[in-house]
């Protein structure tokens, strides 16, 4: 068993880098001794769920994207239509994402069709305080539940707008709850503007977003895209 939570570390480990990584580096990142972290990628490269570049380092292999597929959440297979349209109207990208644990994971995406444009991979997870779409769902739980989330997970600073107190979330949550929507307003990204709502019922929480650039993202678009938003999230509730 230990084994099998050290291979999943791993491929944590590549699957958050922005770049394939040196063996040194999946060793230092996962926690784990250098040997042990390159018999694990032996195992993972025999497999297809690593591969390893010219230059020696490591990063996901092929054998992941069949499987991902099958693991696709079905939400998200009847979010496609939804998000084309999405972007269609608002140009910029369009993303679903549910609360998986502490966790927000993406899991479909519609990319703007713009040059400069937002891009999370599908498959990222990231902290549920500084993101549109976290805050969407979390404004869907009890304040004891989202306590209890921000506890373990913590609210790290990722700009200088991160809310980093639990109170000021969960005002936050309260004006999200009033208005309908939620704002990332460069909380995760400097420069970024995201707007997200909560898809109403889904087990687990799931929400829709569209983020671009905050020069483009301008109130008008911010407005009609809340009206798209919230129309698409509940003909997906209704699916």
């Amino acid at each position: 068993m230990q084994s099998v939570s050290r291979a999943f570390n791993v491929l944590d480990v590549l699957a958050d880098a922005e770049t394939p990584l040196p063996l040194t580096e999946v060793a230092a990142r996962a926690g784990l001794a250098v040997p042990t972290a390159h018999r694990l990628l032996r195992t993972l490269l025999d497999l297809g769920a690593a591969r390893q570049l010219k230059n020696r380092d490591y990063s996901l292999g092929p054998k992941l994207i069949g499987l991902g597929e099958r693991a696709t959440p079905p939400l998200a297979e009847s979010a496609r239509g939804a998000l084309v349209a999405l972007e269609e109207i608002a140009q910029e990208t369009a993303n679903l994402a549910i609360l998986e644990g502490d966790l927000v994971a993406y899991v479909a995406q519609v990319p703007s069709r713009h040059r400069m444009r937002m891009f999370t991979e599908v498959g990222r997870r990231v902290l549920p305080h500084a993101s549109g779409v976290g805050k969407a769902m979390l404004a869907t739980l009890p304040e004891r539940r989202v306590r209890a989330i921000l506890d373990r997970t913590g609210l790290p600073a990722y700009t200088g707008t991160t809310l980093t107190s639990a109170n000021a979330l969960i005002a936050d949550l309260q004006a999200t709850r009033s208005r309908g929507f939620a704002i990332d307003d460069g909380e995760q990204e400097v420069g970024v503007r995201c707007i997200a709502v909560a898809v109403p019922g889904a087990v687990p929480p799931a929400a829709l977003s569209i983020s671009g650039p905050s020069a483009r993202m301008t109130d008008a678009i911010v407005e009609r895209a809340v009206v798209e938003l919230t129309r698409a999230a509940q003909e997906l509730a209704g699916e």
